[in-house]
């Protein structure tokens, strides 16, 4: 018996909308089905709001089922207009091989392609739809997609009725290469099941047709909630921008921060939707939370978790400490390692300084910029917030010397209660 992996993903929010639940729980309990997600390359780097998918491959996997994420470098040529107010830049086909590369490495990371039957199995659309002839696009897809209904669709209907948009023929038609990309797939590889956000919906039912009027087979297609937080902002999204997987585009450390900021009233939600924590587990982590929500051991856990997953164990416990050291965890500067001390300088102010030492405690953090003025190291002092490498300063004729220096190149200081500076000696 196979697991019915979507009651798993139903249990924990991944299904919002099904084309045939029973049938599909049928399909899911009787055989093993293959499912894919369609990933288009627009960017180097996958972002959070693709981890809802790709978790979901991942649990299908899991319940014994074979995933297939699909590289859309074909698709990426053209550019999704679903839920997009203009038209997408096109990207030149080097950047969107580019991008494809950097999409593939991150993908490996998440599903197992070495497990036997149910590997996963990583594809690229554009292998067959570099082949298509338009002639071929006319006759054998076009034709089965009525103008009336693809007009009809919210994001075509908004540009055509706005004077100040419109939307070009190119992207008008992305819907056939997707429709056709799932008939490819049951037709070599016996795929049965399209997953993807909310606003992929009208596309997966555009494929479920195809296959049918083609083929006379019978396949599935489910979405997935697209999440906001309660001020209306995209989730995943940061004054920074996206909150990418790549840790040369979001640090591992910012990464963590961003899980641990989540509100209260998603917390719950995001550790069903994006770790393998049993449903129990979670129950348990929200009950301990909910007694002492200001501790935020719920977004604690499930910063940890996610991080873990993505980045890896070892950096998630360097950015778990990293993370505590600023904010209010006590700490020891002088026993951590170098990679600890570079992470905290890429987070916190730092300044640079030469190794003229001995040197005057109070010139060096005037002169590295920690402080405004040396009356500003002075006042510290005297108030009894200025610490060095976790130690409090009382005298403000302290000196520095080669012995305070950490891993070679560090001092770190913190000013007050919650204002950190790290000195760089060159």
């Amino acid at each position: 018996m196979f697991s019915d992996a979507l009651k798993v993903l139903r249990e924990r929010g991944h299904v919002e909308w099904c084309s045939n639940d029973e049938a599909l729980g049928e399909l899911f309990r009787s055989e093993m089905v293959t499912a894919y997600v369609g990933f288009d390359p627009t960017a180097d780097s996958l972002h959070v709001g693709h981890l809802i998918p790709i978790m979901a491959l991942s649990w299908i996997q899991r319940c014994g089922h074979r995933p297939i994420p699909l590289a859309g470098m074909g698709t990426g040529l053209i550019g999704d207009p679903s839920g997009k107010s203009k038209e997408r830049n096109l990207l030149t086909i080097e950047k969107v091989k580019q991008n494809v590369e950097g999409v593939k490495k991150q993908l490996t990371s998440f599903l197992d392609f070495d497990c036997g039957d149910n590997s996963a199995v990583l594809i690229n659309n554009y292998d067959w739809l570099s082949e298509l002839t338009f002639l071929e696009v006319l006759r054998d897809v076009g034709k089965h997609f009525s103008i009336n209904a693809m007009v009809s669709r919210e994001y075509v209907r908004s540009r055509l009725e706005d004077p100040e948009k419109s939307i070009s023929y190119t992207e008008f038609s992305y819907v056939l290469l997707q429709a056709y990309d799932f008939l490819h797939l049951y037709k070599n590889y016996g795929c049965k099941l399209q997953m993807g956000g909310n606003d992929q919906q009208g596309n997966i039912i555009s494929g479920v047709d195809l296959v049918r009027k083609k083929t006379g087979g019978e396949v599935f297609g489910a979405t997935q909630p697209l999440l906001l937080t309660s001020s209306g902002t995209k989730f995943g999204k940061t004054e920074e921008g996206a909150v990418w997987l790549d840790p040369a585009r979001t640090s591992p450390y910012k990464f963590y921060q961003f899980w641990v900021n989540v509100e209260d009233q998603s917390v719950e939600k995001l550790l069903k939707l994006f770790t393998f924590l049993s449903i129990e587990e979670i129950s348990g982590i929200m009950k301990l939370h909910n007694q002492s929500p200001h501790l935020r051991e719920a977004q604690r856990r499930l910063a940890y978790e996610v991080t873990t997953i993505v980045h890896g164990a070892k950096s998630a416990e360097t950015v778990k400490k990293a993370s505590g050291i600023l904010f209010g965890d006590s700490f020891e500067p002088k026993e951590l390692s170098a990679d600890m001390l570079d992470i905290l300088a890429d987070e916190v102010p730092t300044g640079p300084a030469s190794r003229n030492f001995p040197v005057p405690l109070v010139d060096l953090l005037a002169t590295a910029g920690a402080c405004s003025s040396k009356s500003e190291v002075r006042r510290l002092i005297k108030g009894g917030g200025l610490y060095i490498n976790g130690d409090r300063i009382e005298d403000d004729a302290r000196e520095v010397s080669e012995n305070d220096v950490l891993a070679q190149r560090y001092i770190f200081a913190r000013l007050g209660k919650k204002r950190f500076f790290m000195v760089l000696f060159q």
